[in-house]
């Protein structure tokens, strides 16, 4: 595929008419429909329905223009980088982080990014879905233990474990005696948490008294006095410092693995760069204490 004659389609779609492109450009109306004519050509595709007056894309055009446009642009911005010999971060920035961490700790390092990187228009999504970077349009997302994918790479930036807790006027069970518990989604059948204590292996039977959607208001829940509950580390290791909670043991299962990750097949531009330079600079370590500070008052 010619980039050119691509680069020529995108800037007739963006400004949505070959005069106005032109004008933009700076370049001659007449190449430019020559241009996208030959890429039609070259594709077996019409991108343009062409009017009288009126010009618009295609459902084949929208969708190169789609797929194209962020590309491009990132090709230019490499291009630029090495011309002037450095890169600036700058540019619009979307990013896509599970609900938990977006209401404990996104909104604080947006506004450290957007303190530090002022040319950077940062857009922060929550989803707790598995989100395609490259269809939606993002440029990073942030993922609990996300499954292995191919076209994406990244990197683990914080890990997390979970304890449960319960408040200090609740008596750990005896054995095969059930506790209320506070859980996080629907509340089923009766059920069990395999725990890690200094004494060894215990098995926790619970009974659901109390199901809520997130887990922060499971932990305010839990500190109420509701039932016990099942929470990250980093969301109550201070509680348990002051002694609000208490602590019946840790989950005997794999560790909480935050990942930053982004489209393999893009080149990573500055303004990514500089995001998961920001995410290593808030948690160099990657540990729970850190995010647990970080959430402090």
């Amino acid at each position: 595929m010619d980039l050119l004659a691509l680069a020529d389609f995108n800037l007739v779609a963006r400004h949505g008419g070959f005069g106005r492109a032109a004008r933009a450009a700076g370049r001659p109306k007449a190449t430019l429909s020559r241009r996208v004519a030959e890429l039609e050509a070259g594709l077996g595709l019409r991108l343009f329905e062409r009017g009288g007056r009126t010009l618009k894309l295609t459902e084949e055009g929208r969708a190169l223009f789609e797929r194209t446009g962020v590309l491009l642009t990132e090709l230019d911005e490499a291009a630029m980088a090495i011309a002037s010999g450095s890169e600036r971060a700058r540019g619009r920035l979307r990013i896509s982080a599970p609900l938990l961490f977006s209401q404990t700790a996104m909104g604080r390092l947006a506004a450290e990014f957007a303190l530090k990187f002022p040319e950077v228009r940062l857009e922060v999504t929550t989803d707790d879905r598995p989100v395609d970077l490259v269809e939606e349009g993002y440029d990073l997302a942030i993922r609990v233990n996300p499954d292995p994918d191919e076209s994406l790479v990244g990197r683990i930036f914080l890990r997390d474990r979970l304890v449960v807790v319960a408040s200090p006027a609740a008596a750990p069970p005896g054995d095969g005696a059930a506790v209320p518990a506070v859980v996080r989604g629907a509340a089923g059948p009766e059920t069990a948490w395999d725990v890690v204590t200094p004494e060894g292996p215990r098995r926790i039977i619970v009974e659901p008294v109390l199901a809520l959607s997130s887990l922060m208001m499971v932990r305010d829940a839990v500190r109420a006095g509701v039932g016990a509950g099942r929470l990250p580390i980093s969301l109550v290791s201070h509680d348990l410092a002051a002694g609000r909670l208490a602590h019946w043991g840790d989950v005997d299962g794999p560790e909480i693995a935050l990942w930053a990750l982004y489209p393999s097949r893009r080149l990573l531009s500055a303004r990514v760069a500089a995001f998961l330079g920001h995410l290593q600079a808030a948690f160099p370590r990657g540990e729970p204490d850190e995010l647990a500070d970080y959430l402090a008052p």
